[in-house]
């Protein structure tokens, strides 16, 4: 007597993650560097973080509702975009600057362009570039850190010291008690929201890891140091380079998914990274890096899809 065995339509194998979930391990890997940045910048950080989300969210709804399109904010992506790009912003940044880089990046980069998983940019990176252009001064304008002994209200961050020949703390710069962005100073607040997302099994270090490494190499090759692993290892600590390697750049939507896919993009994040800080005339690249990888992902997911078996692959 045979045995029948139920079949059902693919796919057969199910994952408990959701769109909610992912979004809130993101937002909880993220509280040690806003935390930090909050106590290295103090109130002035806090609103802007508070106002930036605020108005993403805000963004989304209202963009939905004049759409007459299915609600999305409880998804959290919008607090994700927000939260990103307040970490991504000088603490210093005028507020509506920030609300109308949050609209900016929900509406532009996000919805006009069907939503999450649709956009062909990271909205929150999409958004900073905007700002940058569009207001270079409040944009370059760091305020130091709470912890800085001087007197001195803003300041240069480290890579531009670095990128002016003179030397940088990078015991300071690990620990994150200087000027930058909110949520860009401390590598070590960085380093336990990725290693969250990693033991959570929201990111792989495929990508990180290869345009990290790839960096030092162009750093250590191209940066006119030679071999001076202090050098390689302040521009790894600088910028929003850690930032960028694990929660921008691994971003779903805007990544590839082929496993050889991510290596290439991560090779080429890191040396677009490289080539833009030691050659550009800005001290930083990370932001135009990952964006101007982001639009090369369907090119390189086209190289490296793997081939079906029987289908022209390896026998």
């Amino acid at each position: 007597m045979s045995q029948l065995f139920p079949v059902s339509h693919a796919p057969h194998i199910r994952d408990k993650s959701s769109t909610n979930r992912i979004m809130l391990y993101v937002i909880i890997a993220l509280l040690p560097t806003t935390l930090f940045g909050i106590i290295n910048f103090g109130f002035s950080a806090l609103l802007l973080v508070l106002v930036t989300i605020a108005s993403a969210v805000l963004a989304e709804w209202a963009f939905n509702k004049i759409t007459k399109r299915k609600e999305t904010i409880q998804d959290l992506s919008a607090v994700v975009t927000g939260l990103l790009l307040a970490l991504n912003l000088p603490p210093t940044l005028p507020l509506w600057m920030g609300i109308l880089g949050s609209a900016f990046a929900i509406v532009v980069v996000k919805c006009l362009f069907g939503g999450l998983g649709q956009n062909f940019m990271n909205p929150a990176l999409g958004a900073r570039c905007f700002l940058l252009i569009s207001f270079t001064g409040p944009m370059t304008t760091y305020a130091t850190s709470v912890f800085d002994k001087t007197d001195a209200v803003s300041g240069p961050t480290p890579l531009a010291i670095l990128k002016a020949g003179q030397t940088v703390d990078t015991l300071q710069m690990l620990i994150g008690t200087i000027g930058g962005t909110i949520g860009e100073t401390s590598v070590i607040a960085i380093l336990i929201g990725a290693i969250f997302l990693i033991l959570m099994g929201v990111i792989d270090l495929r990508i990180p890891a290869s345009y990290l490494i790839s960096f030092v190499v162009f750093i250590l090759l191209f940066g006119g140091h030679g071999f001076d692993l202090g050098f390689a290892v302040a521009q790894l600590c600088g910028g929003g380079i850690m930032l960028g390697a694990f929660f921008m750049a691994t971003d779903y939507s805007t990544s590839p998914i082929t496993p050889r896919g991510k290596i290439v993009f991560g090779i080429l994040l890191g040396v677009l990274n490289g080539l833009f800080r030691m050659f550009g005339a800005s001290a930083e690249g990370c932001s135009f890096a990952i964006i101007f990888g982001n639009l090369l992902v369907p090119l390189i997911e086209r190289v490296t899809i793997p081939k079906p078996f029987g289908k022209g692959g390896e026998r």
